[in-house]
C-alpha cells in the first residue's frame, strides 16, 4: 500500500514537472513571437519613414534645381549656363535631420537620429553612349557616329583601358540597339520580338557589364560616361579634363586640364568663349554646350543601425524638374567614384 503511494506521488511530481515544462515552453514561444512582431513591425515602421524621408529629400534636390533655372531666366543674363559654382553642385555632407527643422519640430526625447547626406551632380558632364548608334532624329540608328567612336577611343587611350573591351562594347551596343528598334514599333518598325539572344540596351552605366564589359573598366569609366534617353551634348563648365580631352578633336590633355583650372576663376556663358579658352577650337552645339538639362541625385538616410540610398535621373526642361528614373542602391556604401568628377574637375 505504501509503495502505491509513493509511485502515485512520483508519477504526480513526474506529471507537475512536465505540465511545468510545457507551460513554460508555451510561455517562451510566446514571448519569442511577441518580440519577432515587435521587431517586424518596428524595421517595417522604420522602412516607411526612411522612404518617406528620403522621397522628401529627393524632392529638396527637384526645388533647387528648380530655383536654379528660376534664378537664371530672373537674372535676365540671356545665358543658362550650369557650372560648379552654383548652389545644386555643393554636397551634402552626412548632417542630422534635426538641424533642417524649425525650432517647433524639434526631435522628442527618445526618438531616434536621422542623418541625411547626399549629391547632385552634372549627368551631362559625361559623355552620353546614347549618341554612339543615335540618329539626328532621335531613332535608334545602326549607323555609327564617328565623332562619338573617336571620342571613346580617345578616353579608353588616356584611361588606359583595354581597347579590345571598346571593340567589344560597340559590336554588342549596336546588336542590343538594332534589336530594341526591331522589337519597338514606336520606332516605326513592325514588332518582330526580341531576337534570341540578344542582349537587352543598357539604360544605367552598371549595366554594361550586359554587354561584356568587365567590373573593373565599368568602375574606371563610370565618372565619364552616361547613357541618358536621348541624344544630349557635354556641359564643358561640368565635364573632367578627360572627357573634354575625349571629345574635342585635336585638344591635347594638358590644353584640357588648362581649361579646367582656367573655369574654376569664371564659368563659360557661351560655346564662343569656351572655344577662345580652348585655343580656338572648333565647338559644335550637337556635341558640346554650356547648360544642362540631366541631372543625378544621390541620396542616403542613416537610421539608427539602418540605411537606405537612392539614386534618381532628373530632367530640367525650363522650369519644369521630372524624375527620369529613380532606383534604391543595395548596401551600405556611397557609389563608387561618385566624388571622383568633382575631384578631377578641380585643380
Amino acid at each position: 500500500m505504501t509503495s502505491n503511494r509513493k509511485a502515485q506521488s512520483g508519477a504526480a511530481l513526474i506529471s507537475a514537472m512536465l505540465v511545468v515544462t510545457l507551460v513554460a515552453t508555451l510561455a517562451s514561444v510566446a514571448m519569442w513571437q511577441q518580440w519577432r512582431h515587435v521587431e517586424v513591425e518596428s524595421a517595417e515602421r522604420h522602412r516607411v519613414q526612411s522612404s518617406w524621408l528620403l522621397n522628401g529629400a529627393l524632392d529638396w534636390s527637384r526645388l533647387i534645381l528648380r530655383e536654379d533655372a528660376l534664378a537664371s531666366f530672373a537674372g535676365n543674363t540671356g545665358s543658362n549656363a550650369d557650372h560648379l559654382a552654383e548652389p545644386w553642385a555643393l554636397p551634402l555632407k552626412e548632417a542630422k535631420l534635426s538641424t533642417f527643422l524649425a525650432q517647433d519640430q524639434q526631435v522628442r526625447e527618445g526618438d531616434p537620429e536621422v542623418f541625411l547626406s547626399g549629391q547632385i551632380t552634372d549627368a551631362q558632364s559625361r559623355i552620353n553612349l546614347t549618341n554612339w548608334f543615335e540618329a539626328s532624329d532621335g531613332k535608334v540608328s545602326a549607323k555609327m557616329n564617328e565623332p562619338m567612336q573617336l571620342a571613346l577611343v580617345r578616353l579608353f587611350n588616356v584611361l588606359d583601358l583595354p581597347r579590345a573591351e571598346l571593340e567589344r562594347l560597340a559590336a554588342a551596343w549596336r546588336a542590343a540597339a538594332q534589336s530594341a528598334r526591331l522589337s519597338n514599333p514606336a520606332m516605326g518598325q513592325p514588332s518582330q520580338g526580341m531576337a534570341s539572344g540578344a542582349s537587352l540596351l543598357p539604360q544605367q552605366i552598371t549595366q554594361l557589364q550586359w554587354l561584356g564589359m568587365s567590373a573593373d573598366t565599368v568602375q574606371r569609366l563610370s565618372p565619364h560616361v552616361t547613357i541618358l534617353p536621348e541624344v544630349t551634348p557635354v556641359n564643358l563648365n561640368t565635364a573632367s579634363a578627360e572627357v573634354i580631352y575625349a571629345t574635342v578633336p585635336g585638344l591635347d590633355l594638358a590644353a584640357a586640364q588648362q581649361f579646367v583650372q582656367q573655369r574654376t576663376r569664371a564659368h563659360f556663358s557661351n560655346l564662343t568663349d569656351a572655344s577662345k579658352a580652348l585655343g580656338g577650337k572648333t565647338l559644335e552645339a550637337r556635341w558640346h554646350t554650356v547648360g544642362t538639362r540631366f541631372f543625378e541625385v544621390w541620396g542616403r538616410l542613416r537610421m539608427e543601425d539602418r540605411t537606405q540610398e537612392e539614386t534618381a535621373l532628373i530632367l530640367r526642361d525650363a522650369g519644369n524638374v521630372t524624375f527620369v528614373w529613380r532606383q534604391k542602391i543595395a548596401g551600405i556604401l556611397p557609389p563608387p567614384n561618385r566624388e571622383s568628377l568633382l575631384q578631377s574637375s578641380q585643380p
